[in-house]
């Protein structure tokens, strides 16, 4: 049985859910009746120009076509996780670009080509799906890790500096925040393994099974894109971590300013 259609009358009734939520929003003086109504118009526009663009890429399945629309998610992905963090363009545009390339052709690469083994590793198929998940994941964990790693640093650069003094190596001195950073960004993310097909039917898995997938087949996918989501995210945040903190301090150890308010 193939994937049921949804029409475009039945689109919009189904959208029709979200007066629920907005309506709350609004009874309870939120502030976020505008910024959900906005934000839902965006996705549904974006949603449906990908979808057109999507089409033709497929079509074309082109591997420099499909190479250069990874360039672009990456550059899209950096230029979101600076306005969300609010620190400044020239300390996380190229830690943000290198950890999302290198950890998205490495993870997803690995995925494509040893564990699918498919014969064409850039087809659009598989490519731009596979990478756009990898992107979507690495862009949350990094933006939260990254936030958690520089207030912290900066509620606590007393300590940071009190370690060099004693003889920490300035990637010594740096570990407690990376570990808060770590735990911030990627509790959520365990918390959602462990329950996962017990307390939550995953997205990825429901979409298969409804595009006709047998839930064996399913299942397999979903605890894949699990792993690469993970493993992904640690690293690009990582390599980001390690190359932002290099034009993070001055040469006496003293954090430099950081956020575009400064």
């Amino acid at each position: 049985m193939g994937t049921i259609d949804i029409s475009y009358l039945h689109l919009a009734i189904g959208l029709l859910l979200l007066v629920i939520p907005i309506y709350y929003l609004w009874k309870y003086k939120t502030g976020l009746v505008n910024a959900t109504i906005i934000g839902t118009s965006r996705m549904i526009v974006q949603l449906f120009l990908i979808g057109i663009y999507l089409k033709y890429l497929f079509l074309w399945d082109n591997p420099w076509v499909n190479i250069l629309w990874v360039v672009i998610m990456v550059f899209v992905a950096g230029q979101t996780a600076i306005a969300r963090t609010g620190l400044k363009r020239s300390i996380l545009l190229i830690p943000f670009s290198v950890g999302f390339l290198f950890s998205a052709i490495v993870v997803g690469l690995y995925f494509i080509g040893v564990v699918l083994r498919l014969d064409n590793i850039f087809s659009a198929q598989y490519f731009i799906p596979i990478f756009g998940i990898l992107m979507g994941n690495m862009l949350s964990s990094n933006v939260i890790a990254l936030n958690t790693y520089y207030s912290g640093l900066k509620r606590e650069e007393q300590m940071y500096r009190y370690l060099l003094g004693n003889g920490a190596t300035s990637q010594e001195a740096q570990a407690p925040f990376i570990k808060q950073a770590l735990v911030k960004a990627f509790s959520p993310l365990i918390a959602n393994i462990s329950v996962m097909g017990l307390v939550a039917l995953p997205g990825t898995m429901i979409g298969q099974i409804l595009g006709g997938s047998s839930p064996n087949v399913a299942i397999k996918y979903q605890m894949m894109i699990m792993v690469i989501t993970f493993t992904a995210s640690m690293i690009s945040l990582i390599i980001t971590i390690k190359l932002a903190s290099r034009k993070s301090f001055d040469a006496y150890g003293k954090l430099l300013p950081i956020s575009r308010i400064n």
